[in-house]
């Protein structure tokens, strides 16, 4: 893990930089208004990044035995709610990706920290955590101006992800399976690749990204179940 980290920070650091504005195409298909909302489907959308967020986060007040960084997942799943929500009102404002980019930032160094601290230990939950935090936020607020090192983070960390769920649970972890978030995450990706294509193939009613996003916000639904209670019910006699 910590040979992917470095692996991870020398690509970041010395990879050919990537222009953002080459990259910026704010070209959603779906640019309906409902009820004044201007781009409604990808506005409104965000709010199941809130639902899953809060819910996430209530979840966690009766499991103080939660993975580390699950807390830090749910709150970045709301600012991601807020940043998202923020830039697709107007879309051809790229300076507002870096509100879209820093709770998903959060939110991703918060699952890889489940995931280490599921599949490592808790010491290095709590680094990864710290580590991806750090590079994810500056990697978010550099993205103005070279994307390479949001791609290294966010691609780059969740093949560590993928490296780490094809691992055993170490012995007393929550077993959050994360097949499960992996498995949203790619879906949503695929969700934004066909972002046209799925609106032409539903007759105008919902758009590849705004089912991203509903993709997207299911990826906490793994990590939500692994924190139910688990309380037996008290026998009678």
């Amino acid at each position: 893990m910590i040979g992917a980290l470095c692996a991870l920070t020398l690509t970041a650091l010395l990879a050919p930089p990537l222009p953002a504005a080459t990259w910026h195409v704010p070209h959603f298909v779906d640019s309906r208004t409902w009820l004044g909302v201007p781009n409604a489907g990808d506005v409104l959308s965000n709010l199941a990044f809130l639902a899953m967020g809060v819910w996430g986060s209530e979840r966690l007040r009766a499991r103080p035995d939660a993975p580390v960084g699950a807390s830090w997942f749910f709150v970045g799943l709301i600012l991601t709610c807020l940043g998202s929500g923020l830039y697709h009102l107007d879309p051809d404002m790229p300076q507002r990706l870096v509100a879209d980019r820093l709770g998903m930032a959060v939110a991703f160094a918060g699952f890889l920290g489940i995931a280490a601290s599921e599949r490592v230990s808790v010491r290095a939950g709590e680094a990864v955590l710290v580590l991806m935090m750090i590079a994810g936020v500056l990697a978010a607020w550099v993205a103005r101006e070279n994307l390479t090192p949001w791609v290294a983070v966010q691609f780059g960390g969740m093949a560590l992800a993928v490296g780490l769920a094809l691992t055993r649970p170490r012995p007393g972890a929550r077993g959050v399976p994360l097949a499960g978030v992996i498995f949203f995450y790619v879906l949503a990706k695929l969700f934004e690749l066909g972002d046209a294509l799925i609106f032409d193939a539903t007759g105008h009613i919902v758009s590849g990204h705004t089912l991203k996003h509903l993709a997207a916000a299911l990826a906490a639904w793994p990590v939500i179940r692994s924190l139910a209670p688990t309380g037996s019910v008290p026998s009678r006699h």
